[in-house]
Protein backbone atom coordinates (compact mmCIF):
# COMPACT_ATOMS: atom_id res chain seq x y z
CA UNK A 1 0.00 0.00 0.00
CA UNK A 2 1.22 3.45 -0.79
CA UNK A 3 0.63 6.69 1.12
CA UNK A 4 -2.17 7.79 -1.21
CA UNK A 5 -4.05 4.51 -0.68
CA UNK A 6 -3.67 4.80 3.08
CA UNK A 7 -5.06 8.34 2.95
CA UNK A 8 -8.00 7.21 0.79
CA UNK A 9 -8.87 4.42 3.21
CA UNK A 10 -8.56 6.64 6.27
CA UNK A 11 -10.55 9.51 4.79
CA UNK A 12 -13.30 7.24 3.48
CA UNK A 13 -13.59 5.39 6.79
CA UNK A 14 -13.96 8.75 8.56
CA UNK A 15 -17.04 9.30 6.38
CA UNK A 16 -18.48 5.91 7.36
CA UNK A 17 -17.73 6.21 11.08
CA UNK A 18 -20.76 8.45 11.83
CA UNK A 19 -23.06 5.71 10.50
CA UNK A 20 -21.06 2.85 12.03
CA UNK A 21 -24.06 1.00 13.50
CA UNK A 22 -25.98 1.19 10.24
CA UNK A 23 -22.89 0.17 8.24
CA UNK A 24 -22.31 -2.83 10.50
CA UNK A 25 -25.94 -3.93 10.14
CA UNK A 26 -25.68 -3.59 6.36
CA UNK A 27 -22.44 -5.55 6.35
CA UNK A 28 -23.84 -8.50 8.29
CA UNK A 29 -27.05 -8.51 6.30
CA UNK A 30 -25.05 -8.68 3.06
CA UNK A 31 -22.64 -11.26 4.49
CA UNK A 32 -25.47 -13.62 5.46
CA UNK A 33 -27.18 -13.01 2.11
CA UNK A 34 -23.96 -13.96 0.30
CA UNK A 35 -23.39 -17.05 2.45
CA UNK A 36 -26.18 -18.07 4.87
CA UNK A 37 -23.93 -20.82 6.24
CA UNK A 38 -21.88 -18.16 8.01
CA UNK A 39 -24.73 -17.04 10.25
CA UNK A 40 -24.29 -19.84 12.83
CA UNK A 41 -20.67 -18.70 13.37
CA UNK A 42 -22.03 -15.56 15.02
CA UNK A 43 -23.45 -16.10 18.46
CA UNK A 44 -24.76 -13.42 20.74
CA UNK A 45 -25.92 -9.87 20.19
CA UNK A 46 -25.32 -8.77 16.59
CA UNK A 47 -25.45 -5.08 17.52
CA UNK A 48 -22.58 -5.65 19.92
CA UNK A 49 -20.79 -7.74 17.28
CA UNK A 50 -21.21 -4.87 14.82
CA UNK A 51 -19.75 -2.39 17.29
CA UNK A 52 -16.73 -4.65 17.80
CA UNK A 53 -16.32 -5.00 14.03
CA UNK A 54 -16.38 -1.25 13.43
CA UNK A 55 -13.99 -0.62 16.33
CA UNK A 56 -11.56 -3.24 14.97
CA UNK A 57 -11.74 -1.77 11.47
CA UNK A 58 -11.15 1.68 12.93
CA UNK A 59 -8.03 0.55 14.78
CA UNK A 60 -6.70 -1.17 11.66
CA UNK A 61 -7.45 1.83 9.41
CA UNK A 62 -5.83 4.28 11.82
CA UNK A 63 -2.73 2.05 12.03
CA UNK A 64 -2.17 1.59 8.30
CA UNK A 65 0.86 3.88 8.35
CA UNK A 66 2.48 1.64 10.96
CA UNK A 67 1.23 -1.85 10.18
CA UNK A 68 3.97 -3.50 12.24
CA UNK A 69 2.25 -2.15 15.35
CA UNK A 70 -0.95 -4.13 14.70
CA UNK A 71 0.39 -7.30 13.05
CA UNK A 72 0.51 -9.28 16.35
CA UNK A 73 -3.12 -8.38 17.12
CA UNK A 74 -4.20 -9.26 13.56
CA UNK A 75 -2.36 -12.58 13.83
CA UNK A 76 -4.09 -13.37 17.14
CA UNK A 77 -7.42 -12.51 15.54
CA UNK A 78 -6.68 -14.97 12.74
CA UNK A 79 -5.92 -17.74 15.22
CA UNK A 80 -9.12 -17.00 17.16
CA UNK A 81 -11.16 -17.15 13.97
CA UNK A 82 -10.05 -20.74 13.38
CA UNK A 83 -11.66 -21.59 16.71
CA UNK A 84 -14.87 -19.93 15.54
CA UNK A 85 -14.95 -22.20 12.48
CA UNK A 86 -13.84 -19.64 9.89
CA UNK A 87 -12.37 -21.11 6.69
CA UNK A 88 -10.08 -19.46 4.14
CA UNK A 89 -12.91 -19.11 1.60
CA UNK A 90 -14.95 -17.16 4.15
CA UNK A 91 -12.46 -14.31 3.95
CA UNK A 92 -13.43 -13.75 0.30
CA UNK A 93 -17.09 -13.51 1.26
CA UNK A 94 -16.28 -11.08 4.07
CA UNK A 95 -14.20 -8.97 1.67
CA UNK A 96 -17.08 -8.85 -0.80
CA UNK A 97 -19.55 -7.83 1.90
CA UNK A 98 -17.15 -5.17 3.17
CA UNK A 99 -16.62 -3.62 -0.26
CA UNK A 100 -20.38 -3.68 -0.93
CA UNK A 101 -21.05 -1.97 2.40
CA UNK A 102 -18.47 0.72 1.71
CA UNK A 103 -19.93 1.31 -1.74
CA UNK A 104 -23.42 1.72 -0.25
CA UNK A 105 -22.22 3.96 2.57
CA UNK A 106 -19.90 6.16 0.52
CA UNK A 107 -21.88 6.44 -2.71
CA UNK A 108 -20.01 8.54 -5.26
CA UNK A 109 -17.03 8.82 -2.90
CA UNK A 110 -16.38 5.11 -3.42
CA UNK A 111 -14.30 5.76 -6.52
CA UNK A 112 -12.35 3.04 -8.34
CA UNK A 113 -9.21 4.30 -6.56
CA UNK A 114 -10.93 4.10 -3.19
CA UNK A 115 -12.17 0.58 -3.95
CA UNK A 116 -8.65 -0.50 -4.93
CA UNK A 117 -7.21 1.02 -1.74
CA UNK A 118 -9.76 -0.84 0.39
CA UNK A 119 -9.14 -4.04 -1.55
CA UNK A 120 -5.41 -3.74 -0.86
CA UNK A 121 -6.06 -3.02 2.82
CA UNK A 122 -8.39 -5.96 3.25
CA UNK A 123 -6.06 -8.28 1.33
CA UNK A 124 -3.12 -7.43 3.60
CA UNK A 125 -5.14 -7.92 6.78
CA UNK A 126 -6.95 -11.07 5.63
CA UNK A 127 -3.71 -12.64 4.37
CA UNK A 128 -2.05 -11.95 7.72
CA UNK A 129 -4.99 -13.56 9.53
CA UNK A 130 -5.07 -16.61 7.24
CA UNK A 131 -1.31 -17.12 7.43
CA UNK A 132 -1.30 -17.00 11.22
CA UNK A 133 -4.22 -19.42 11.35
CA UNK A 134 -2.13 -21.97 9.43
CA UNK A 135 1.06 -21.43 11.41
CA UNK A 136 2.10 -24.17 13.81
CA UNK A 137 1.39 -23.31 17.40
Amino acid sequence: MNAQQITLVQESFAKVAPIADQAAAMFYSKLFEMDPQLKPLFKGDMTEQGQKLMKMIGVAVNSLGRLDDIVPAVQQLGVRHVGYGVKDADYDTVGGALLWTLEQGLGDDFTPECKEAWTQTYTVLASTMKDSAKAPV
